[in-house]
């Protein structure tokens, strides 16, 4: 199998070029380094089964020329990360629905397979935990722009299930809870990688809020063997599928987590809300996946906890410092 992965040169997408290459599959990857990095997939090019080409989802030519040649498409390509997703929502809001419009389009014409990655974000402001599939979503207001990236990857989910109903265009919609693990950058607001680095430099732990929100957080290598299974599995087809941890843990307690892993010096800041983003943005208290559907479908169950992923990470800061 030849597969094409948008967004591939990014945090998830690098480690799922490797997880479909140990596989014994061929890879092809298209990223536009917004937020991927060509050193991401360095140690893949001497892989006479990977390439990749540096471009966009919104170059329909080049889109069309990459799908024709996969067999099957794994779309990560998004706008990324809270901080960015304050700092520019038309972006997020264009690249997400746009692009994900694009990919659907060509892959149709040939009818190759997608799986789209989404968000546990979707699930808005819902109190209904564990969160289920088929559960009701709660977005907050329109005015506060935070809901932008939950209602643009809402959007991508209905297109994908519409073209799979209406055209007969095999997806799978997987629905990722917080990923973490090695090449994962804290610079669009990603909370591990952050407090990491900042322990290992002795600094402040800054916490935003009153830290008593929650969080589950999976490993990456969890993930990607997740979303390999998910591509390949039949039963996955026109289904949406959380994929994360339920080892739930407040960011108070993630960053003393931390800081006792890493043997660190530092203290725990708290800045509000207001300050760290803006006087609008708004967050969810608690982020909790329902799991059964992945574990009847592919046996899922996280092999790596919150300790694994912490070391992981912080062994990685220390071989990579910023």
């Amino acid at each position: 199998m030849k597969y094409l992965i948008t967004g591939g040169a990014g945090f998830i997408g690098s480690h799922l070029a490797e997880e479909l290459l140990q596989d014994g599959c061929q890879v092809s990857v298209l990223d536009d380094l917004s937020t991927g990095s060509i050193r991401n997939i360095q140690q893949l090019k001497a892989d006479s089964n990977f390439s990749y080409t540096i471009g966009s989802i919104m170059d329909l030519p080049l889109l069309a020329e990459l799908i024709d040649d996969a067999d099957a498409v794994f779309h990560l390509a998004a706008a990324v990360g809270v901080r960015r997703i304050v700092d520019d929502p038309v972006q997020t809001i264009v690249t997400n629905i746009r692009g994900t419009e694009n990919v659907l389009e060509q892959a149709d014409k040939k009818k190759k397979k997608v799986l789209l990655a989404s968000t546990s974000e979707v699930y808005g402001k819902s109190a209904q935990l564990p969160f289920h599939e088929d559960g009701d979503i709660v977005i907050g207001p329109t005015c506060r722009p935070r809901w932008s990236y939950a209602c643009s990857k809402a959007i991508d989910e209905f297109l994908a299930l519409a073209y799979d109903k209406s055209r007969d265009l095999p997806t799978v919609i997987v629905r990722l809870f917080n990923t973490v693990g090695p090449r994962q950058t804290g610079r669009y607001g990603m909370v591990i990688p952050r407090f990491v680095r900042q322990a290992l430099a002795d600094e402040e732990l800054t916490v935003y809020g009153d830290g008593e929100q929650t969080r589950c957080f999976a490993h990456v290598s969890d993930i990607v063997e997740a979303l390999r299974k998910l591509m390949q599995h039949p039963q996955g087809r026109g289904k949406v599928i959380n994929i994360g941890s339920q080892e739930e843990v407040t960011i108070n307690q993630l960053a003393e987590r931390v800081i006792a892993r890493t043997g660190s010096q530092s203290v725990i800041k708290r800045i509000p809300f207001d300050v760290a983003y803006s006087a609008d943005f708004e967050d969810m208290e608690r982020r909790k996946p329902c799991l059964e559907a992945a574990r009847q479908i592919i046996d899922y169950a996280p092999r790596r906890n919150l300790d694994v992923i912490i070391d992981d990470m912080a062994a990685y800061c220390r071989e990579n410092p910023e």
